[in-house]
């Protein structure tokens, strides 16, 4: 029998009330999720292309375009002496970046909602036009359905006029 690791004397499954360990071993595989969220490192980006905020909001929209993702509005920043910070809204949630050109290096979230858009669309796209030569990546799922706390139907909903 496997012992629960928050007092280490709970058999798996009898100490729901102190820790989650049974519920997460149980839902971890879950595929069944509101959004999935990928966060993703760059390496050995284009250093010229990470410093140039009209290229870098072009490629971010394109990926977006990739996945089939609704554009709503994008806004990239522009610092100095280098690098670029942005976001893509799209209807089925966001692409951010944050580049630090020195280090030919890229922070950028893909955050996507819906069955629809492919937010690993997006990292491959970017992985090729950025020329990153190493990556890593998490992928999280975001609202994870039919636990305690978020049912798979939502209740109804009264929008005060």
């Amino acid at each position: 029998m496997a012992w629960c690791p928050c007092k280490g004397s709970s058999p798996v499954g009898q100490c729901i009330g102190r820790c989650l360990f049974s519920y997460f071993q149980e839902v971890q595989l879950s595929l069944e999720s509101l959004g999935r969220h990928i966060l993703v490192e760059y390496y050995g980006c284009d250093m010229n292309l990470l410093n140039k905020a009209s290229s870098v909001k072009a490629l971010m929209e394109d990926a977006a375009r990739e996945a089939r993702a609704t554009i709503v509005e994008s806004f990239i920043h522009q610092f100095s002496p280098f690098g670029v910070s942005g976001v893509v809204v799209i209807a089925e949630s966001h692409l951010t970046i944050h580049t630090w050109p020195e280090y030919g290096y890229a922070a950028v979230d893909l955050f996507t909602c819906g069955e629809d858009v492919d937010p690993w669309k997006c990292y491959y796209y970017l992985l090729e036009h950025l020329k990153a030569k190493h990556s890593t990546t998490i992928e999280l799922r975001r609202g994870t359905l039919n636990t305690p706390h978020l049912r798979h139907k939502p209740l109804p909903v009264k929008v005060a006029a």
